[in-house]
């Protein structure tokens, strides 16, 4: 682990890092959706809470395996934090979530580990719920955003296409969508919005 990944570790430097692109980062889930009609929330890989504040009418429950950002989190957005792994996150039927949020989380976990994930969120979702993911993705030809994508601390960044393969698996997609994140007229980051229900 680099400098720089261990800085990340903490939660003000991450929140300081993460806020100039925060808002931007989650402009597709606001396009493709109604907040407002959120019933349940799960947030996995939540962070300091960095997306808390969108779900001010929801019932939330934000997971992550970092115990500091948890910590920060209750304390800044008073809501329902967890430390867990979500592979192993348990609910009851009538407690399963409408709306489930994965922000820049997977490209951190290997692909097997990943897939497991994915097939484990798709029994925690309702009926008429959607998984929403944002994620990183490693553009195919030379450029700034393939360099910040392989320097980033997540050492998974993946293809568009085998994005593409891996939600399609798990979940009937209702939108995918790549966009990008920029900054004085540079893409900095590739980007998919993935937004998909339980397979019939």
């Amino acid at each position: 682990m680099g400098i720089s990944e261990l800085i990340i570790e903490h939660e003000l430097p991450y929140r300081l890092w993460q806020a100039p692109f925060a808002e931007d980062k989650f402009s597709p889930v606001l396009a493709h959706n109604d907040l407002e009609r959120v019933r349940r929330v799960l947030d996995v890989g939540c962070g300091p809470g960095t997306n808390t504040h969108h779900f001010t009418g929801a019932d939330y429950l934000g997971l992550d395996c970092n115990a500091e950002y948890i910590e920060s989190a209750r304390r800044r957005h008073g809501r329902r934090f967890e430390v867990a792994d979500v592979t192993s996150y348990q609910v009851q039927d009538n407690s399963r979530f409408d709306f489930i949020l994965v922000n820049s989380f997977l490209h951190h976990i290997d692909s097997l580990d990943a897939w497991r994930i994915l097939a484990h969120l798709s029994h925690l979702l309702t009926d008429d719920g959607h998984v929403h993911i944002l994620e990183l993705v490693l553009p195919e030809h030379r450029s700034p955003a393939r360099l910040l994508a392989l320097m980033d601390r997540g050492e998974f960044p993946r293809p568009l296409e085998e994005w593409r393969t891996m939600f399609h698996r798990h979940f009937e997609p209702v939108v995918f969508e790549p966009y990008r994140l920029k900054a004085f007229g540079t893409t900095l980051w590739n980007m998919v919005y993935f937004k998909g229900r339980i397979k019939r």
